[in-house]
């Protein structure tokens, strides 16, 4: 899943402004209110985001917020690990088939959508098994553009030859049949692969597999993007594009009796840290979730110190002041009862190249000699250690990570010489005489992402080459990558399940742009190793092919391997129940409140309004 980069909008002084805005608009009115009707409610930051539409969201912020409304067959297990997933709208795990391409699910009933408009006289009505097949047509419709459909490609039999027919003008018909998706009665679905997929039970967790009413889409049609109506823990209350965003809880669960209950499952360790106080109570425990879009890290930074965040990351610019040098919390925070998390990620980010660009894209020898440029020590130095180099385009500690540097990582002596290889000796590009120029699109203008372009660009410009950077918002640099108008791109890649698949699927050629194969890579014995790969348990085969696959990835540079990032949080000791997930897109309902424990941080902090 395609990562936000944080883009920062104030400057310093802006920032302190915009503080004292919010707080005297929230900090005495909202926030203090909310909390002393003893509502639990839960405010944090999040990214400016594309929408409300499983279908359509490939990024995490969108994910997250679609999680709060949309539910799916299964989840991952909150507390457990290793990952792995659960009943969800499921009744249990699927029945499967010897041969492993037949899975039937049978549904929980009683599950009902929120009411909403929609629906005849407004109330919401019961989950069915069409309402899966519904949802998964939607993202194979050619119509919708779906960033997902990587996720069912050529898996579902039948399902390409009615994405085949939804091309062209006329209304897509989703009654037609598709072989391998079926639903034989009101609870229960079929889905019949065209060969072994065991990723499946990871993809039907992912939110591209939430159930969709069809009476949603048909109402509000274009606009349904912005009118989630699900069967999740919460509903959309308000949102303010750009600024605030606004949940509360799903009263349908209520009505309907549903019973939804932490888990009591879980580690001694989970059991000392408190993990497992709520075993077995009543879901969610939140009231209200309100998430402000705050670009500007020093301002999330002063309103997670002000107990307006229950959660913070740690910016660089922060990270002395935070933690010591034995890398523990410094002890001014402690005393808050403020808690530091860490744990290792599955994110990688990387430098794209559009292969089809007539420059970078037909010259691998430059794409080489670019990838030798890059230092990444001098990117782990910026980001005091808080990341690792990669030398691959595998993350630790799947198949086929690369622990070492390989052919083409950096050296200076040898990208000169590979660039000169490439036609472009000392950087002058022989068609105009001048020293070669590069465009790098961003998703961001922060103050960190330009930073982290005037290293990238002080490293190419070593070898003559000059970087010029473009920034837009995120959805320009989306629809940038989609439409293949970029030449390099900068971008992090957040795993959709724990297999060495889900990156290597990046380099797939059926999934190029507007997919999740942004470099626009096609490599036919990578595809056909690939297609090998994705019907495999993990063993030592699938071991062997994903190492071959990233070998061949780095031989042909599509991408300039950058980092993988240790995960660091601040959590306030008023928020419960907070353990750190890859998969947490569902996870805010297992998430508590403790309202006196927050009044007395308050009085002891703030003061009394």
């Amino acid at each position: 899943m395609e990562r936000r980069n944080s883009g920062w909008k104030f400057s310093l002084h802006c920032s302190a402004v915009f503080l004292c805005l919010l707080l005297s608009a929230c900090g005495r009115g909202e926030l203090d209110t909310l909390r002393f009707k003893n509502e639990q409610v839960l405010y944090g930051q999040t990214a400016r985001i594309q929408g409300f539409d499983p279908a359509k969201a490939g990024d995490v912020a969108s994910s997250m917020m679609i999680g709060r409304v949309y539910e799916g067959l299964l989840e991952y297990a909150y507390l457990d690990r290793p990952y792995h997933v659960e009943p969800m709208l499921a009744a249990e795990l699927p029945e499967i088939s010897n041969d492993g391409l037949t899975y039937t699910f049978h549904l929980r009933k009683g599950i009902f959508f929120q009411d909403d408009p929609c629906f005849p006289g407004g109330k919401g009505r019961e989950l069915t098994a069409g309402d899966f097949v519904y949802s998964i047509k939607r993202v194979a419709d050619l119509k919708n553009a779906s960033s997902g459909y990587w996720a069912f490609n050529g898996r579902i039999a039948g399902l390409e030859a009615f994405r085949a027919s939804s091309a062209g003008n006329t209304p897509t018909d989703y009654a037609a049949p598709v072989k391998g998706l079926t639903a034989p009665d009101r609870y229960t679905l079929q889905i019949q692969l065209t060969e072994p997929y065991p990723q499946l039970l990871w993809v039907l967790a992912m939110h591209y597999a939430f159930a969709v009413p069809r009476e949603a889409v048909d109402y509000y049609g274009a606009d349904f993007v912005n009118h989630p109506v699900g069967t999740g823990a919460y509903i959309l209350r308000k949102w303010k594009r750009n600024y605030r965003i606004e949940f509360i809880r799903n009263p349908k669960w209520a009505e309907t009796g549903r019973i939804e209950t932490y888990p009591s499952t879980g580690t001694e360790a989970d059991r000392a840290a408190g993990l497992l106080d709520d075993a077995g109570k009543q879901l969610p425990f939140v009231d209200r979730i309100v998430q402000f879009v705050v670009d500007d890290a020093a301002t999330a930074w002063m309103m997670f110190l002000s107990g307006q965040f229950s959660f913070s990351g740690i910016s660089r610019d922060n990270w002395d002041a935070v933690i010591t040098p034995g890398s523990d919390l410094v002890s001014e925070l402690k005393k808050q009862k403020i808690e530091l998390i860490s744990g290792p990620t599955l994110d990688l980010f990387y430098i794209g190249f559009n292969l089809d660009d007539p420059v970078v894209g037909r010259n691998k020898k430059l794409r080489q000699a670019l990838s030798c440029a890059f230092n990444p020590a001098l990117l782990v130095q910026y980001y005091n250690g808080r990341i690792k180099p990669v030398y691959g385009p595998l993350p630790d500690p799947l198949p086929g990570f690369k622990p070492d540097p390989t052919a083409y990582s950096f050296n200076l002596e040898k990208a000169r010489q590979l660039l000169a290889e490439a036609g472009y000796a000392d950087g002058i590009d022989p068609a105009t005489g001048r020293r070669l120029e590069l465009t790098l699109e961003l998703g961001g203008a922060s103050p960190d992402v330009r930073q982290v372009v005037d290293l990238m660009a002080g490293m190419f410009d070593k070898i003559g080459v000059v970087l010029k950077a473009s920034y837009n918002n995120w959805p320009a640099f989306l629809e940038k990558l989609d439409r293949r108008q970029a030449q390099l791109f900068q971008l992090g890649w957040v795993a959709d399940y724990p297999d060495p698949e889900n990156f290597l699927q990046l380099f797939y050629g059926a999934n190029t742009s507007p997919g999740p194969n942004h470099s626009n890579y096609e490599n036919p014995e990578f595809d056909r190793l690939y297609e090998r790969l994705r019907t495999l348990l993990p063993g030592p085969e699938k071991d062997r092919l994903c190492t071959r696959m990233a070998e061949l990835v780095i031989e042909d540079c599509p991408w300039i391997f950058m980092y993988q990032p240790m995960d660091f949080a601040l959590v306030h000791n008023w928020l419960k129940n907070y353990k750190p997930h890859n998969f947490p897109y569902t996870m805010a309902k297992y998430h508590r409140v403790d309202n006196d424990t927050w009044n007395a941080w308050k009085a002891k902090n703030r003061g009394h309004d």
